[in-house]
């Protein structure tokens, strides 16, 4: 059951991941999209814990937790991917999986099998060949310090998910505290963008007012086609579109949560970071971008990991 859920999970993620690499070639506030994202999930959780008559006890405040580290991650994650390479991001935040075979050893004693750690070994490197087959060399590491703090606060989350279920935390009542928190924190840093934002423009308005005819001439023949770009993508549309990718995050945390579970945190992780697969049939089939070598020999041996795993009896 572990594993069917898992790649459920995999499966809804990953049209996560095809969402954010759409949203990610737009020129929208990634701040307005992932409030959005969190709110949506927040609205379902609700919904779905008072039709299902849900208890709301205190062991749901692990959500609190789970919220926090999910909006460090995603912000660590995004900040990487702006001052850094993001193939090294990519690479680091694929590895989350190690990280929580680790801890869940050492906080409940969890241990893999012989044939479930060749099985996650496989896994792991299909997922790293996949995420490596990018331009990186070791001279080109920027960014790797929000990589590696993505990495640790993906970690976490997913622990701290596995620690939900341990203590038998009603799902959604758990889940709505997880999405409001970063629903919240997400939105105070959409608010401070757009305050920046407003003292930035209200500067331009007044300098422009004391430039030459000339300059300002100018800057009224730039100004329509940036009028254009910020009304394709108004804080509304992307808060909306945000909403939308929350449907998939939402269902996708359920099928994880399930997961979590009937299986062990660390092969759980490790399957669930397959979702990368369903992103590269993205751009290879829609996109059109060619498969490299690395990706194909990736994707069959994270193929062949599961296949192990299954026939192994994990």
């Amino acid at each position: 059951m572990w594993l069917i859920f898992s790649i459920l999970a995999a499966i809804t993620f990953g049209m996560r991941g095809v969402l954010y690499h759409w949203t990610s070639q737009q020129s929208l506030n990634r701040n307005t999209l992932l409030c959005g994202t969190f709110f949506m999930g927040a609205i379902i959780s609700l919904v779905c814990s008072f039709v299902l008559n849900q208890e709301w006890a205190a062991t749901s405040l692990v959500g609190i937790q789970m919220g926090l580290f999910s909006f460090a991650a995603n912000a660590s994650m995004f900040k990487g991917f702006k001052v850094g390479k993001a193939s090294v991001v990519a690479i680091l935040t694929a590895l989350p999986a190690v990280l929580v075979v680790i801890g869940a050893f050492f906080i409940w004693g969890e241990r893999l099998n012989y044939m479930q750690f060749i099985a996650f070994i496989i896994i792991v490197s299909g997922v790293l060949l996949v995420r490596y087959s990018n331009d990186i060399s070791i001279e080109n590491l920027q960014g790797s310090q929000w990589g590696l703090l993505a990495l640790l606060m993906f970690a976490i989350n997913d622990l701290s998910g596995k620690w939900s279920t341990i203590l038998n935390s009603p799902m959604f009542p758990t889940l709505f505290l997880m999405f409001l928190t970063g629903t919240i924190c997400f939105g105070f840093w959409w608010l401070r963008d757009y305050k920046v934002k407003n003292k930035f423009v209200n500067r331009e308005l007044a300098a422009s007012k004391e430039n030459a005819a000339t300059e300002l001439q100018t800057k009224l023949r730039v100004k329509p086609v940036i009028s254009k770009i910020d009304n394709l993508w108004t804080e509304k549309r992307t808060f909306l579109v945000g909403m939308g990718v929350g449907i998939t995050n939402a269902v996708g945390m359920v099928f994880i949560l399930i997961a979590f579970d009937y299986g062990k945190a660390g092969l759980v992780s490790a399957v669930v970071s397959l979702n990368v697969f369903l992103v590269l049939l993205y751009t290879r089939f829609i996109i059109k971008e060619k498969f490299t070598r690395l990706e194909l020999i990736g994707i069959l041996t994270a193929i062949a990991g599961i296949l192990f795993m299954r026939l192994s009896g994990g």
